[in-house]
């Protein structure tokens, strides 16, 4: 099952189910045999464990029916699938995208990233689906793309155990952490986590994938699943980027599991997987910077420019895509320095 977040005519943002180019509104469809559902993605998810039943009920009539509640997609503006998380972490789970970082950064591999999964907070409320990303100045000082997939929370948990962990996943999307790279680089030299150079703008989408759409691809473990999904991005309809999620070195039950120690998860908290490997520019042109180097030649980075389409595509969950637009009312106030 597909679940999409839209907008219709500029109206009240609804939940529905994609299905066959149409998106069928969640609260609508269900009145049509008497069952009461939510009409946002917020309480479907805070009340999942209440409605996932009928909900996929639902859905088997939608795809043996051609039920009078479908919309053409083309007809709706569709959101992230879940356009208010409760929170956004983003995990570092990728070792090839780790290591090669540091490599090209002239660093060696750091050794805790085998003894525990990390994350960082991102800002949930700038979350973008499909469609335009609007940007300042600052942002566009090498901006970069960076490949992933996310799992959404369905049901409160603290210190749930990576065995149990994947019971808590509602579904899963792409995402795509958009970083503006020069403004990271100054805020790292201060020993924080990134902030105005991550905080502007991450999107998810088109849909949120559930569970049962991607038996096919899973790699079952006691330490979490794993799903066997191609993911690549295209910049301006060129492939940059290819990779596979079932590279994770570590698993979202794992993840799952660091994040909810010590602290209750919420219905609608969203997790990053961190980015694959070769899956930004940071990355890519730091690689290209070196295997240039040693034959004794030049390379000029490559990075996101205003008007810049940028695709992110993995097996099952869909394909996100987004447009890089600069704000009409774009200034650099972050570069002035203060004088002191």
């Amino acid at each position: 099952m597909k679940l999409v977040s839209y907008l219709k005519n500029n109206s009240k943002e609804r939940v529905g189910i994609f299905h066959e180019g149409k998106v069928y509104d969640v609260k609508k469809s269900g009145e049509l045999f008497g069952v009461k559902f939510p009409s946002k993605m917020k309480k479907l998810l805070i009340n999942w464990e209440e409605h996932i039943t009928n909900i996929y009920k639902l859905s088997g009539e939608i795809e043996q029916n051609d039920l009078k509640t479908g919309i053409n997609i083309s007809e709706v503006k569709l959101l992230s699938p879940v356009p208010h998380p409760a929170s956004c972490r983003d995990g570092y789970a990728f070792r090839q995208h780790v290591a090669a970082a540091r490599r090209n950064r002239g660093v060696e591999m750091i050794p805790e990233f085998d003894q525990y999964p990390i994350f960082y907070f991102t800002n949930h409320n700038a979350v973008f689906g499909p469609g335009d990303i609007l940007v300042e100045d600052d942002h566009l000082k090498n901006l970069d793309f960076e490949l992933e997939a996310a799992i959404v929370i369905c049901k409160r948990g603290k210190n749930i155990p990576a065995e149990k962990a994947d019971e808590y996943i509602a579904g899963y999307m792409v995402m795509n952490d958009f970083s503006a790279r020069v403004l990271q680089m100054e805020e790292m030299k201060l020993n924080l986590g990134p902030a105005k150079g991550k905080d502007f703008a991450t999107s998810f989408g088109p849909w949120l994938v559930t569970l049962d759409e991607l038996a096919n691809y899973r790699i079952s473990s006691t330490r979490g699943d794993k799903y066997d999904l191609e993911m690549k991005a295209i910049h301006n309809s060129k492939i940059v980027s290819q990779g596979n999620m079932k590279d994770m070195n570590w698993t979202f039950a794992e993840l799952i599991e660091r994040a909810s120690y010590g602290v209750e998860l919420f219905p609608g908290d969203v997790i990053g997987s961190g980015t694959v490997g070769t899956g930004c520019y940071l990355e890519l042109n730091g690689t290209s910077t070196l295997e240039a180097k040693a034959k004794g030649e030049s390379f000029t980075p490559v990075w996101l420019r205003n008007g810049d389409t940028i695709e992110l595509e993995i097996t099952g969950l869909g394909k996100l895509i987004n447009k890089i637009v600069k704000s009409s009312e774009s200034n650099s106030i972050l570069r002035k320095k203060k004088n002191i």
